[in-house]
């Protein structure tokens, strides 16, 4: 889950006078477009805003091909979706070698993310500032929780006044059916696909809304989908990511070994007391919160490669007069899509009202994971005060017999999808195999020969692994 903070702004309001009527919209085909990005074809395709009552109006998907490298020996399309919720996926990976050279990859933008039709919350750019300080982090006192509350409340309030009526129709089972029309759209009478992260939850959803239509789904960092939906307390508390961090801390301390001198416990200790000040690569000096280490370590702790990198952050927080940290890469987030993606979250998932009860869950997540508990439970702290619902929507039931579904999670620990939740999917879903790397992180594809070659085995004949099968990963954390 990644929501899994931002600064782009949108000043529109989606209304309903602003959607195509329904009654205009041709048979499903997509438009395509004059320019892309290269190697890809770009186009769209129009679908219903509610699949319930179609008269509502249309909404638009944005898709990119990455066409077959062998078309004369293609066998067909895969579909892509990277996470999220609110993660544009339009333009999707070549996957494996082998997948790119006999498939057409095809990516899209959900509703409610990217190039596609999107919700606005914002309509000035000051509001921008409660937005920062609302999500991304977590309360250490309460004053600084009833400030929180008090910053989300103004947040949800703004996308409730402004975000118009897409913002009831974006849960993961409204998205479903559109990656249905997707498929009809393309041609292919039943479902290949390839999910990460809440990808995973789409393809859930998807194999059990229309279970004949399953033809090949790989779901790669799997995500409970009984625990996404339903039951008590926040779902962030439920899907449990933060007990996997200390074993995927410690799969990286052991790998460090003598590399590591620093006292990772003494550093969040320290952290706890104030800031600490350290000078990146570039010469830049930077202010380091508990919260903001928190945030770093856990994005590190997703990829098993970026170790040196965690390594020498440590040792610079540890150590910060002879030591440099790491620069920070990348830019602002897309705020419009981080939104949309919040909308999906909180119509999927069952979540108490009252945001005061956050702080207790957070509290106990803490003794399982210092610091990631309540980094992971207070990203949902926005569903207790957003009153975001959509008929659409899906919660099982999650059994349903489908052809064989090929499930990918990480033995050593993943902090966004949990392990143990891969486990129980295995046995909850009507046909599925887990395939297990041996390595801590988020996600398997391309860290792994193996994993790669099970990948394309899968596509291209249907047969999935042994039970219990694990693969190596390619290199470890540090080379």
């Amino acid at each position: 889950m990644n929501l899994r903070v931002a600064l782009a702004l949108g000043t529109a309001t989606l209304a309903v006078g602003a959607l195509a009527p329904a009654a205009a919209a041709s048979p499903a085909r997509i438009v395509w477009e004059a320019s892309c990005t290269a190697g890809y074809e770009c186009g769209h395709l129009d679908v219903p805003l509610s699949y319930q009552d179609p008269a509502l109006g249309t909404v638009r998907l944005a898709v990119a091909r990455l066409p077959a490298t062998d078309q004369a020996g293609k066998l067909g399309t895969i579909f892509y979706n990277p996470g999220g919720p609110g993660s544009s996926g339009r333009f999707a990976p070549a996957l494996t070698p082998a997948l790119h050279a006999r498939y057409d990859i095809v990516g899209f933008d959900p509703r409610g993310v990217g190039a596609s039709s999107k919700i606005h919350c914002f309509t000035d750019p000051s509001q921008l500032e409660v937005l920062q300080r609302a999500l991304g982090t977590f309360p250490l006192t309460r004053e600084a929780e009833r400030q929180q509350i008090a910053d989300t409340r103004t947040v949800t309030d703004l996308c409730e006044r402004n975000a118009g009526p897409l913002a009831g129709h974006l849960s993961t089972g409204t998205i479903a059916r559109d990656l249905d029309r997707l498929r009809a759209a393309f041609g292919e009478p039943k479902l290949r696909y390839y999910g990460k992260s809440y990808g995973t939850y789409l393809g859930e959803t998807y194999a059990n809304l229309f279970p004949g239509r399953v033809g090949s789904l790989a779901l790669d960092a799997v995500d409970d989908p009984v625990r996404w939906s339903t039951g008590p307390g926040p779902m962030s508390y439920r899907l449990a990511g933060f007990a996997d961090a200390p074993r995927a801390l410690q799969s990286f301390m052991d790998a460090c070994g003598t590399r590591c001198t620093f006292d990772y416990s003494a550093i969040l200790d320290r952290l706890e007391h104030g800031p600490i000040t350290v000078t990146d690569t570039t010469g830049r000096q930077v202010v380091v919160s508990y919260q903001g280490a928190i945030a770093r370590i856990h994005g590190s702790l997703t990829d098993a490669q970026a170790a040196p990198s965690l390594a020498a952050f440590l040792q610079a927080l540890a150590d910060p007069v002879a030591s440099r940290a790491p620069a920070v890469q990348g830019g602002p987030p897309d705020v419009d899509s981080l939104l949309g993606g919040g909308a999906t979250l909180c119509s999927d998932a069952a979540n108490p009202r009252d945001p005061a009860v956050w702080w207790d869950y957070a509290r106990r997540a803490d003794r399982t994971g210092r610091g990631f508990g309540p980094y992971d439970v207070y990203k949902t702290l926005p569903c207790a005060t957003w009153e975001v619902t959509d008929p659409g929507r899906y919660a099982g039931p999650w059994n349903r017999p489908t052809a064989p579904i090929l499930l990918l999670a990480n033995r050593q620990g993943d902090l966004e999808t949990p392990y143990a939740g891969a486990q129980r999917t295995e046995r909850l879903l009507g046909n599925a195999r887990l395939l297990s790397l041996d390595a801590y992180g988020h996600g398997a594809r391309g860290k792994s020969a193996c994993v790669d070659a099970w990948l394309d085995r899968y596509f291209t004949t249907g047969a999935v692994p042994a039970p219990g099968t694990l693969c190596a990963p390619d290199r470890g954390p540090f080379g």
